[in-house]
């Protein structure tokens, strides 16, 4: 009797130091969940503090654009193709667009050979000191070549990624162009004053638009009267082309989304590789 007697006790001993023990855990548990709340509430009240500051920072280029604002279109949705984004503007779907990780392939070596950027510069017609407006310059691949055509005049590489601009910019100082500028636009507005630019191009760029409407409405406010969009894409026509359907573009196709907006067709050339080199104006 004696010996269950002992036999209970230590069973009960034992269920006590579990007891203590999972005390102790819990107690640690709340402690450390408690730390943990205040961090992250004072973080949080960081990063609010630091968007509204960021919010209520002026920016020269909207105070100067503040006024304009493209009107919304509608466009139809559908269920998205390979490479597609399911939006569609008249009549084609829209395709997804680069990141900034894809700037090795925006320079790579053969390009040169692919499109022949050197005869594209040579089918500009821009003053020495015209300011153009390279919409999606990306890495600055045509940026640095069309600043030798505008000594006296500037390039501004508008682009949607920041890490794009963050790298224009660098390049830029780092080769020494002075008249290369990087601005971070919006998917639907370049965010540049009205009548500011001469010209604009647009390499490989437009059908990645997730807002081509809107776009060209902010390109055209740009524009001054009697300036031209350089619109150069992969023709959809050349099954020979090796790019992907939607990152192609027909020339009717590109007559007709340019035209809508209010632009001209002045001229298709078709002395590149792969690429339709279309002229527009905006009526004066």
């Amino acid at each position: 009797m004696d010996a269950i007697k002992i036999a209970v006790m230590r069973i009960e001993g034992k269920w006590i130091w579990s007891l203590v023990l999972i005390a102790v855990v819990v107690a640690m548990v709340i402690t450390n969940w408690k730390t943990n709340s205040n961090h992250l509430g004072d973080t949080n009240k960081q990063l609010a503090s630091t968007g509204e500051e960021a919010a209520n920072k002026p920016s020269k280029v909207l105070e100067k654009n503040s006024s304009f604002k493209p009107k919304p279109y509608k466009y139809q949705l559908r269920d998205a193709s390979r490479d597609g984004t399911g939006k569609i503007y008249m009549g084609r779907e829209i395709s997804q667009f680069m990141c900034h990780t894809g700037i090795n392939w925006l320079e790579r070596a053969e390009r040169e050979r692919e499109e022949n950027p050197k005869r594209a510069v040579q089918g500009l017609q821009l003053a020495e000191n015209a300011v153009v407006a390279d919409i999606g310059s990306g890495s600055g691949y045509y940026a640095f070549r069309l600043a030798q055509l505008v000594p006296t005049g500037k390039v501004i590489g508008v682009d949607i990624q920041s890490e794009m601009v963050d790298f224009l910019n660098n390049k830029a100082k780092e080769l020494g162009i002075k008249n290369v500028e990087s601005h971070l636009g919006k998917i639907d507005d370049v965010q540049l004053p009205g009548t500011s630019i001469d010209a604009a191009i647009m390499v490989d760029a437009y059908h990645e638009f997730s807002h081509p409407n809107e776009m060209m409405q902010s390109i055209c406010h740009a524009l001054k009267p009697g300036g031209v969009i350089y619109l150069l894409e992969y023709r959809a026509e050349d099954p020979a082309v090796p790019i992907k359907p939607l990152h192609k573009m027909t020339q009717a196709q590109a007559i007709k989304e340019m035209v809508v907006v209010g632009l001209e067709h002045v001229r298709t050339d078709d002395f590149l590789p792969w690429q339709h080199f279309m002229v527009f104006k905006k009526p004066q």
